[in-house]
């Protein structure tokens, strides 16, 4: 333990004693770290936000997209009937287009909703002023709207404009309802932002060629008490029949595969970024190792002279390579502290954003143990060298 402590010692004297030098050897492993925990808690924390916000749209929400409907289209009658169905508890049809939104001299581009009025609890939606398309609405393919916050600040000038008409694409829809902005909507999160107006589904229609009555995409909620999967069990089979049993003509998603695709993804790009700045670390280790392999032919008399009054071949190997594990955590806590003000910085600047960054601990703990490894393999060689030396030739040594 004695000869431990003296190693670490002479460790510290000799970095100590050449700073600038030590430094600049240790800025390959800083950079490294700051590489892997950096990017790697980018990666997490964008997977956090992106998730959370998916799980706040419902994990009790099927999403139906149909390819091919095998000449037997789904109409609003049949989701109507099939949210009678046990396990269901709403379904709403959806279809969305762009268009020219207008209102007096203003003109913006909006992204207009087709909708029936199931689509607001089922979607979650909140009003701030009004309310929101009814079942007569879309039975009589009225043109009224709801309109977002931002849409309405943006179109009209004004958050409270009930009873306000704005042209979409040259037809005229009077304005029934304001919706509130979303701040955990996927939109926000990307800072995207939306003009949304929501009109009745059969009134989407008329306003677009490439919309019919045919529908293609609709929601389906589980019903109180029920699992997503029974709701999915109660919707399926009735799909795979009206489209002769073709898997392919149409496809049933839940919000909690939407979220284990995300993670798989999130997760291999993690751990692609952390082989990127791993490799930075290892380069790293090549400069310690080059650095190292100067010192010891510097101190070769130093060598021989340790070596004549005593010192064992272990103790020699035991001083450089605490002097190689050394530089490489000195570095590696240098590269942490870095990444943490960093991580600061980053999650002031992009507050706005509504995302958030935090170091992960098991990357600094991932980083840590890697540094010590680097420190030990590219030490061990400078060490072995200066622990082999024949003192009498280290002692004679003109360097």
């Amino acid at each position: 333990m004695d000869s431990l402590k003296q190693s670490l010692r002479m460790a510290v004297k000799s970095i100590n004693g050449s700073k600038l030098r030590a430094f600049l050897t240790m800025l390959g492993i800083i950079i490294g770290v700051m590489a892997l925990v950096i990017l790697v808690s980018l990666v997490n924390g964008a997977t956090r936000t992106v998730t959370d916000t998916v799980s706040s749209l419902g994990t009790n929400l099927l999403t139906v997209t149909v390819s091919d409907d095998k000449g037997s289209a789904i109409s609003l009658d049949d989701l109507s009937e099939w949210a009678d169905l046990e396990g269901v508890g709403q379904t709403a049809a959806w279809q969305s287009e762009s268009a020219v939104g207008k209102y007096g001299y203003t003109a913006e581009t909006v992204q207009v909703y087709g909708t029936t009025a199931a689509y607001y609890n089922i979607q979650g939606l909140n009003m701030l002023l009004g309310r929101y398309i009814k079942s007569a609405d879309v039975e009589n393919g009225s043109n009224i709207c709801a309109i977002n916050e931002n849409g309405a600040r943006e179109l009209v000038g004004y958050t409270d404009c009930i009873g306000e008409s704005i042209s979409l694409n040259g037809i005229r829809f009077t304005i029934v309802g304001i919706l509130e902005d979303d701040d955990d909507s996927l939109t926000a999160v990307f800072g995207s932002s939306s003009l949304a107006v929501y009109i009745p589904y059969t009134a989407l229609i008329r306003l677009s060629d490439s919309v019919s009555s045919k529908i293609s995409s609709f929601y389906v909620s589980a019903a109180d008490g029920y699992t997503v999967e029974q709701a999915m069990d109660a919707i399926y089979p009735i799909l795979y029949e009206r489209f002769d049993q073709d898997e392919d003509a149409f496809s049933v998603d839940s919000q909690d595969a939407l979220e284990n695709t995300m993670s798989s993804v999130t997760s291999v790009l993690a751990i692609l970024l952390g082989g990127i700045a791993a490799i930075s670390l290892i380069v790293g280790g090549i400069g310690i190792m080059n650095i190292m392999l100067v010192t010891v032919t510097e101190r070769t008399r130093e060598i021989g002279i340790r070596k004549a009054v005593g010192a064992s071949r272990g103790v020699i190997l035991q001083q450089f390579l605490l002097e190689s594990v050394v530089l490489c955590m000195l570095g590696c806590t240098i590269g942490i502290a870095l990444s943490w003000v960093s991580l600061k910085v980053i999650s002031i600047v992009v507050s706005s954003l509504g995302l958030t960054f935090r170091m992960n601990g098991g990357v600094v703990v991932t980083a840590v143990l890697f540094c010590f490894l680097i420190g030990i393999c590219f030490g061990l060689y400078p060490a072995n060298k200066a622990a082999k030396m024949n003192p009498i030739d280290a002692l004679h040594y003109g360097g």
